[in-house]
């Protein structure tokens, strides 16, 4: 595998990192500025709707440019965000921070993905973007437990502080390692929206906000479910989020070593195994140690998922990849939102902090049936080719005789 390919999985560990470790300070941010921590949570919700917008929004601003230069920008966009978020003097002008960092999280993953692709062979596609998403899970086994630890104990500024520090090492490795690929010829918006038509690339985006959905349908509620249920202590939290993270590393390299082989089976398997895992969570919760296999169970079959949905969107969005891409990633962060949204629904109704799980579950499931409707149109797609090279075939042989 490239060199480039270990920068652009440096950046994705610092977006990782700045996405998730919010979420372990929000009592020292509210407290610092004087607002509740539902108040504080804005940080949390703010970002996901900054990579939901910023995704195609700077995608479609990149399309003029090299893609090694528009991945510069992002860093740099990047670095600016957690730099305004550690100087913030008051709680607007850090969402502010937050928000223009999450503004280059969906179009970096987008276009990384494409020039992850572009740098090796056809079939080890997945393989590189796996490799280059590795960065992303890694950052929830180190980088949100140590800028968890280091916030709390020398203060959340400095965790954002060191965040930009990862930008700036990100930045300066993809100015290095990076090939300078020229911009997309031909590029243009109508173009690139013309993907969206294909009903293939629409359904694997379906498929990516459910499956990941039903993955944070549980995690988002991870913390009150293990203390309330399980027994835990407080502070272990952290160290089963570090489960899930392994969990998320290895589930990553495995999906991105059989996307390339057998794409649609991998699916199958990782789908239908993550909604009875997320189902038996309802259960597993309540014994210490099986709630901890299940976490980094849901952690692994969750990224499973991962290469193989975004090399699908590649390969059906062929000839303009890099919108849909982008946009596949702020389909996660919509599956995120969604799925928090529908699990806070359930336990307000009084059904129990384990209540999510079956909200994961069934959002899973309902992934994993789109997987198999996406299987049947590409065998109908795949006969009716069989069915029309046949009768031109016929036709010619036809014309010939005569």
């Amino acid at each position: 595998m490239p060199l480039a390919l270990l920068a652009l999985a440096i950046g994705a560990f610092g977006i990782g990192t700045t996405e998730f470790v919010i979420m372990g300070l929000l009592p020292e941010v509210a407290g610092d500025f004087g607002v509740s921590v539902p108040t504080a949570g804005h940080l949390v919700t703010g970002y996901a709707l900054g990579v939901m917008l910023g995704a195609p929004l700077m995608t479609v601003l990149g399309t003029k440019i090299s893609r090694k230069r528009m991945l510069m920008l992002l860093m740099g966009l990047f670095i600016a965000g957690n730099l305004l978020s550690a100087l913030a003097p008051v709680f607007g002008l850090m969402l502010l921070g937050r928000v223009i960092a999450s503004l280059a999280h969906g179009a970096f993953f987008g276009i990384g993905s494409v020039v992850a692709a572009g740098l090796v062979a056809p079939h080890k596609k997945a393989g590189a973007i796996a490799l280059m998403f590795t960065g992303l899970t890694v950052a929830n086994v180190v980088g949100v437990p140590l800028g968890t630890l280091v916030g709390q104990s020398a203060g959340w500024r400095i965790t954002f502080g060191l965040v930009a520090v990862l930008g700036v090492i990100g930045l300066a490795g993809i100015a290095g390692l990076v090939p300078d690929l020229p911009a997309p010829g031909g590029v243009r918006l109508r173009h690139e929206l013309a993907a969206f038509k294909n009903i293939q690339v629409l359904l694997a985006m379906a498929m990516t906000v459910l499956g990941f959905g039903g993955v944070f349908a549980a995690i988002t509620y991870i913390a009150p479910m293990m203390t309330q249920v399980a027994g835990f202590a407080d502070g272990s939290v952290t160290w089963l989020l570090v489960l899930f993270g392994l969990g998320m590393v290895g589930g990553n390299l495995v999906g991105g070593r059989y996307a390339d082989r057998a794409l649609m089976p991998l699916l199958y398997v990782s789908l239908g195994a993550l909604a009875v895992v997320l189902a038996l969570f309802t259960l597993s919760a309540h014994h210490k140690v099986l709630a901890a296999v299940t976490i980094t169970l849901i952690g692994g079959l969750g990224f499973a998922t991962v290469p193989p949905l975004q090399k699908r969107v590649l390969d059906q969005a062929h000839g303009a990849p890099t919108l849909a891409s982008a946009v596949n990633i702020g389909a996660f962060n919509l599956g995120n939102a969604l799925s928090a949204w529908l699990g806070g629904l359930v336990i307000t109704a009084g059904l129990g902090y384990t209540a999510p799980n079956w909200v994961g579950a069934a959002l899973a499931a309902s992934a994993l049936v789109l997987a198999f409707v996406a299987a049947a149109l590409d065998r109908r797609d795949k006969s009716l080719s069989t069915v029309d090279a046949g009768q031109v075939l016929a036709e010619r042989q036809a014309a010939a005789l005569h």
